[in-house]
């Protein structure tokens, strides 16, 4: 019976966890998609570096969700437990709240390995890979976001392409108009051409040419005595590299490189993810003391200040985690102490759930009151 009530427990639990999480995963993933959808629109973003981006931050988003749907699919299974008398029932069978406790705490370690998991092992190398391909889409140029038939930019700095030629990939008929600075003074410039492609040399430091192919080149102001027309095979322009840097955020480091860092940010980094997984159990046994109603009065009437104590846990996680990495926290102290609150917060409402300090009794009947 011990098993297949675990078995029950956690199914009623874990599903809902997972359900959560894929709810909050949407909804913050539909904030991000708007935001990049504006980047694309604006021509600092290809559309398929969209897909990429998002699948490499998802572990990200995920690690932060599991704690949260955690405990709220902690309250909702077990406060529907309660409203359906189920508990009363497993209670009445000789399961004990300390017993009931050991089970939660159960379901809270199997949520709590993936937790460390994404935390310690999925998360970091996603988000590595996420900085890799950021700075990939950092090297591209202008040119590289350009869309067929569709001018770009604004003002004197405009760009128009025809097409893609099918085979070679060149593209054909573009149009560039540009500001060169001149004897301090703004020259405009206007090329045509029938088609151009991008040449990145190696030798030369891997260095980035346009090259124009049958084409017009225009400079000057239309009137005056400096204007010039050019016509030619070939007209080459450098373009400027985006200097590659180093990735070495705290967040895209494996956790063994934070141990054996002794970098401040590093050590802040490697106690936040360890927190992540240290919240769950902390989380389970308050969420089983909050868990408990009164079927009259509905399974959400404890869910507010539920959520509210959960939202101060990871508020002054965040606020923590922030002194820290700017020195006024010891890092000795780091995010303990927090946790430690909460701990102590969790064995105060357990105590009173399982009515620890104060048993109510049933009161027999004063044989002398009887008589009278």
């Amino acid at each position: 019976m011990t098993l297949r009530l675990f078995r029950y427990l956690a199914k009623e639990v874990l599903v809902s966890t997972v359900g959560v999480t894929l709810i909050l995963l949407l909804v913050i993933l539909s904030g991000r998609i708007s935001s990049y959808l504006g980047r694309i629109a604006e021509g600092k973003m290809t559309f398929e570096f969209l897909f990429v981006i998002l699948g490499y931050h998802i572990p990200s988003f995920v690690q932060m969700i599991i704690p949260l749907a955690f405990f709220l699919s902690l309250l909702l299974a077990f406060g529907r437990l309660y409203i359906e008398n189920e508990m009363s029932v497993l209670f009445s069978s000789g399961i004990s709240k300390i017993k009931l406790a050991g089970y939660t705490l159960g379901i809270a370690c199997i949520v709590g390995t993936v937790s460390a998991t994404i935390n310690f092992w999925l998360a970091p190398l996603s988000e590595y890979r996420a900085a890799e391909a950021s700075e990939a889409q950092n090297q591209l140029s202008a040119f590289d976001f350009l869309i067929p038939g569709r001018f770009e930019g604004s003002g004197q700095r405009t760009t128009y392409l025809d097409s893609f030629t099918p085979d070679e990939g060149w593209m054909k008929q573009i149009f560039i108009s540009d500001v060169v600075r001149k004897k301090n003074q703004n020259i405009p410039t206007q090329t045509l051409a029938a088609y151009a492609e991008q040449i990145r040399i190696s030798s030369e430091g891997n260095r980035n040419y346009l090259v124009f192919k049958d084409g017009t080149r225009y400079e000057g102001k239309p009137g005056t005595a400096n204007y010039r027309i050019t016509h030619f095979d070939t007209y080459a322009i450098r373009m400027e590299n985006q200097d590659s840097s180093v990735i070495d955020d705290p967040y895209t480091q494996s956790t063994l490189t934070l141990i054996q860092s002794e970098k401040l940010i590093d050590k802040v980094e490697l106690q936040w993810r360890i927190s992540l997984v240290i919240m769950i159990p902390i989380l389970a046994i308050i969420g089983l003391s909050l868990s408990q109603v009164n079927p009259r009065q509905g399974r959400f009437f404890k869910m507010l200040p539920a959520i509210l104590l959960m939202i101060l846990y990871i508020a002054l996680l965040i606020w923590g985690r922030t002194a820290l990495e700017k020195d006024k926290i010891p890092i000795q102290l780091g995010l303990w102490w927090i946790h430690s609150i909460f701990i102590l917060v969790a064995a105060v409402l357990f105590a009173q759930y399982n009515q620890v300090f104060e048993r109510r009794k049933a009161r027999l009947p004063n044989i002398a009151d009887t008589n009278e």
